[in-house]
């Protein structure tokens, strides 16, 4: 038995990790260079990296700042705090309602979403599932779960029993659902820096958790930054770079958390329609949007859709995906028409 896994949620996906900043750190030939800062910690139970090409001076507490952001979002969408909001749901009893913090409602309006239009390949209450397969925050023995057990586990599951009222912004459940944001938090945290360093008049910028990323106007040579897609691979080797001025990406990867057992290959990543691992060939899915919330939720249903149901919707709904996938030893691409446009200095070398 061969079993591979890890517990860092960076890890998980698959393109920061090495992910290239292609560009000088100094502009040379100018009178007055921007400063490049660059501030990093461990938060969320991952790493965060954020460079800024900054024209004019930045806070002195701007890293205090940052990690102030991070710690709301953890504190509000944590499945290891007992204390956090999510977990306070969780263990709401059922029909009793409670208002969400406008975190939390935001991070639920995009899970609905994505959900609603992945017929349920993205479903955040598929967690007591995950758990089963020994993926969950306390790691098991390789098993294979009777299907009686799966079968009971997605009977308490299912984003269609959690209830949103935009009126009096208050959530509750009709069963005994248990919510895992970790698919689309990182995403939100990203986001909710970029915002900040917006707000402080710092429009130059990479911001990264765990993986998740959103770049925004240009690196410190006045160009798009420039991002290496990740071979699937536990080595890392590059794919593809793109160059992007604005947007957010993510990537989801099914090789770096996964066991074997009597030859057949169990991937962390769990079609919340069955309860079981997927069993496709797509090795990763990177997707590009507005937002980073956005782009790690689609990431992640298009891995369980697989290439064929996953980039009809990927075409259908214009997301920008790159899809990898497994034929022997060796990966085919397949993108979808919204993704064409940052291929085109494809051919750049790195």
């Amino acid at each position: 038995m061969v079993s591979h896994r890890t517990n860092t949620t960076g890890l998980e996906k698959a393109s920061f990790l090495f992910f290239l900043l292609l560009t000088s750190i100094l502009v040379s030939g100018c009178d007055h260079a921007p400063e490049i800062i660059k501030i990093s910690g461990s938060k969320m139970g991952t790493t965060y990296h954020v460079t800024i090409v900054a024209d004019q001076p930045a806070p002195a507490d701007l890293a205090e700042q940052i990690d102030q952001v991070l710690n709301a979002v953890d504190q509000s969408m944590s499945t290891y705090k007992s204390q956090s909001e999510l977990s306070q749901f969780n263990r709401l009893p059922i029909g009793e309602q409670v208002k969400a913090s406008d975190q939390l409602w935001a991070v639920l309006q995009t899970s609905e979403q994505v959900w609603q239009q992945s017929s349920g390949a993205f479903d955040p209450t598929v967690g007591p599932v995950v758990d089963l397969w020994g993926f969950g925050p306390v790691p098991t023995q390789d098993t294979i779960p009777a299907d009686q057990d799966i079968t009971a586990a997605l009977a308490d599951a299912g984003y269609q029993h959690l209830q949103l009222d935009s009126t009096a912004q208050t959530i509750s459940k009709q069963k005994a659902i248990a919510l895992d944001l970790s698919a689309v938090a990182k995403g939100y945290a990203v986001d909710q820096v970029a915002e900040l360093l917006e707000m402080l008049a710092l429009p130059d910028y990479l911001v990264e958790v765990g993986g998740e990323m959103r770049l925004s106007g240009s690196n410190p040579e006045g160009n798009p930054w420039r991002i290496a897609i990740e071979l699937p691979s536990l080595m890392p080797q590059v794919q593809e770079v793109i160059e992007i001025h604005n947007g957010a990406m993510a990537t989801s990867g099914d090789y770096r958390n996964y066991f074997e057992k009597d030859g057949v290959r169990y991937s962390h990543t769990i079609d919340p329609r069955n309860g079981k691992p997927i069993t496709h060939s797509l090795a990763s899915v990177t997707v590009i949007t507005d937002l980073c919330a956005d782009a790690d939720a689609w990431a992640t249903a298009l891995m369980v859709l697989g290439e064929e149901e996953g980039m009809a919707i990927a075409n259908q709904y214009s997301i920008p995906a790159y899809m990898l996938i497994r034929e022997g030893e060796s990966f085919r691409v397949h993108s979808s028409s919204a993704f064409q446009p940052y291929l085109k200095n494809s051919e750049d070398e790195i």
